[in-house]
């Protein structure tokens, strides 16, 4: 009825002293007595299933064919089905008869199992989460931990170096990106080495006051637009200065030898293609160039 696990298996009478009495002095054992013909125990089985699987081997399940397996269903004395029992050092200590709600069979085990810890959170996905959250010192911190048992760790790396460009630390992030050896995360590493180069172009330009001030007076000065893009991209401001970079490419692509258009593939490589804004922006490119 059911794929068997190491904690999920079928009992017999062969094995029953083993798999059931002695494990539960190990590990609780819940055993479903079922049979083929009692649908409510068909109904029944993957509910068990899904609750011996949360407990991530903290409960042991165990299935008796009662059709097959008579010299257990007399030893126990089965009298309706589905019946389960829950074993443990050696003895039933709870159960019931008939279809119970998922809410009920927990209730019962509480007392008995130990529900185990939430599974560790993968360190890497754990700092991505911090950074994405704005979280920055803290994603760093945890990076730091992680780097420190693996300073090869190319992701890591990456997203470390960009820890360090949010806190204004450009050289020294420049320098953890080109300690990156892999080839396994080109477009990340790509994107940091934009991130980095926006933060430093920005810091020699006009501020964008200004700029906004330039392009009040004259909407075609090129180079205002530009540049004020350069401050947003500084700024993460992306969707105003993907737009500015857009209308740019398609008024004078020329412009500083093609520079929008190459602006443009740093700013997707940056955010990585499952961005929004990316796949609303490359589009408009296409557009444009074709």
């Amino acid at each position: 009825m059911t794929q068997d696990t190491p904690y999920i298996f079928d009992a017999t009478t062969a094995d029953f002293d083993q798999s059931v009495i002695a494990n539960s002095f190990h590990k609780p054992v819940l055993v479903d007595f079922w049979a083929e013909w009692c649908a409510p125990c068909k109904a029944l089985m993957p509910m068990l299933q899904g609750i011996a699987e949360s407990y991530r081997g903290e409960l042991l399940l165990a299935k008796v064919n009662c059709d097959i397996e008579q010299d257990i269903v007399a030893r126990f004395g089965i009298r309706s089905l589905p019946t389960v029992v829950l074993f443990k050092d050696g003895q039933p200590v709870d159960g019931f008869a008939g279809a119970q709600p998922e809410s009920a069979v927990r209730a019962m085990l509480e007392p008995h199992v130990q529900m185990p810890p939430p599974a560790a959170a993968d360190p890497f996905e754990q700092a991505q989460a911090l950074f994405d959250d704005g979280r920055f010192a803290d994603a760093e911190a945890v990076l730091t931990v992680l780097l420190g048992e693996d300073n090869t760790n190319a992701k890591a790396l990456i997203l470390y170096a960009r820890c360090l460009t949010e806190r204004g630390e450009l050289g020294e992030a420049q320098t953890v990106l080109d300690a990156v050896k892999s080839d396994e995360h080109k477009a990340a590493l790509a994107g940091a080495k934009a991130q980095i180069q926006f933060l430093g172009l920005a810091k020699d330009l006009p501020d964008a006051a200004d700029l906004k001030a330039r392009l009040a007076k004259d909407p075609q000065d090129d180079e205002a637009v530009y540049q004020l893009a350069i401050q947003q991209l500084a700024r993460q401001q992306y969707e105003p200065a993907l737009e500015a970079l857009l209308k740019l490419f398609i008024r004078n692509r020329s412009y500083s030898e093609g520079l929008p258009h190459k602006t443009l593939l740093q700013v997707f490589e940056l955010l990585g293609n499952d961005h929004p804004l990316v796949t609303t922006y490359r589009r408009k490119l296409f557009a444009a160039l074709y």
